[in-house]
């Protein structure tokens, strides 16, 4: 049993992070300012054994009385609608915030996990893209915020174990939905599913051909425990190679739904990347891992969240 702390842990992946954490018997502190994350997510895991909450805002310094065994940071807007409406704390998040958990690790003598992305492959020239790729940002456009703001991260996060000998890990996640997504956080799956259940039109950036990759999230958390519990430090690809067009997408969730809503197109967002797919060799190689829900099977269980809760 471990002692970890989630920052970001009332968000949609942290949330999900820290119920696997205890489900398989580790303590864990969740540290979440509520900026983008809901204390709703993790409403049941309070009155749990080893869970413990913190509201606070990481990019000031951060605090955790006792030992730690691991920090994964996971603090973060994470789409485009939050980064875009608030740049300056993504980039603090991603500056500050990781400096002040880099320094808790450091403290505590605890392995670092940095939750990174995909988006540091920017508009990528190569494809699929492997880790040794460095990537196509545009480091001034309106999505540098946090584009930029992981890339420091990653740079810092490595600094640190090559500087002070910290046992970090690193994992570049791709495009991930599933349940305790926010229906209306921007996202292309939640857009589609929220727009077809109820009715209305899919509104598809562009023309439809950009390609994404999603993976679903109960396939993605058991990446991260699968990397937290290696010894592999370097970034590592955590997300599911089926390539889809957004039209794909959105005819999928048609489908799934039994939605007749129609597909309307609007102009594509500046910098939007035309392709991602990540390679994931490495992570097939050290950490026998791969996802195993299909995006159909994925979407069909998203849709059934958001009807049961109510979110449309």
């Amino acid at each position: 049993m471990s002692r970890i702390v989630v920052t970001g842990g009332a968000g949609f992946l942290g949330s999900h992070l820290s119920r696997a954490l205890l489900d398989r018997g580790d303590e864990v502190v969740v540290i979440d300012s509520l900026l983008t994350g809901d204390l709703r997510n993790i409403e049941g895991l309070f009155g749990r054994d080893g869970f413990t909450f913190q509201k606070h805002n990481v990019s000031d310094y951060v605090h955790v009385a006792g030992p730690v065994e691991a920090v994964v940071h996971m603090a973060s807007p994470a789409s485009p609608v939050d980064y875009m409406e608030m740049p300056i704390p993504t980039l603090k998040v991603g500056s500050l915030g990781t400096h002040n958990c880099l320094g808790l690790a450091k403290d505590k003598g605890a392995t670092f996990f940095l939750a990174s992305t995909s988006e540091v492959y920017g508009d990528p020239l190569v494809h699929p893209q492997p880790e040794e790729y460095w990537g196509n940002v545009n480091p001034v456009g309106p999505r540098g915020v946090y584009d930029e703001a992981k890339r420091f991260a990653e740079a810092i996060t490595m600094a640190y174990h090559r500087y002070h000998g910290m046992d970090v890990r690193i994992v570049r996640i791709f495009n991930v939905y599933g349940p305790l997504m926010r229906p209306h956080d921007g996202r292309a799956v939640s857009n589609f599913l929220v727009q077809a259940l109820a009715g209305k039109p899919l509104t598809i950036h562009g023309d439809g051909t950009q390609t994404r990759s999603f993976c679903y999230v109960d396939d993605e958390i058991r990446g991260f425990l699968a990397l937290l519990d290696s010894d592999y430090v370097g970034p590592v690809n955590i997300g599911n190679p089926d390539e889809y067009t957004i039209s794909d997408v959105a005819n999928l969730v048609l489908e799934v739904t039994g939605s007749s809503s129609e597909v309307v197109y609007e102009d594509l967002p500046v910098d939007d990347p035309i392709r991602r797919k990540p390679d994931i060799g490495l992570a097939r190689r050290i950490l026998g891992w791969e996802p195993e829900i299909g995006l159909r099977d994925g979407l069909a269980k998203t849709a059934d969240y958001f009807r049961t809760r109510g979110l449309v």
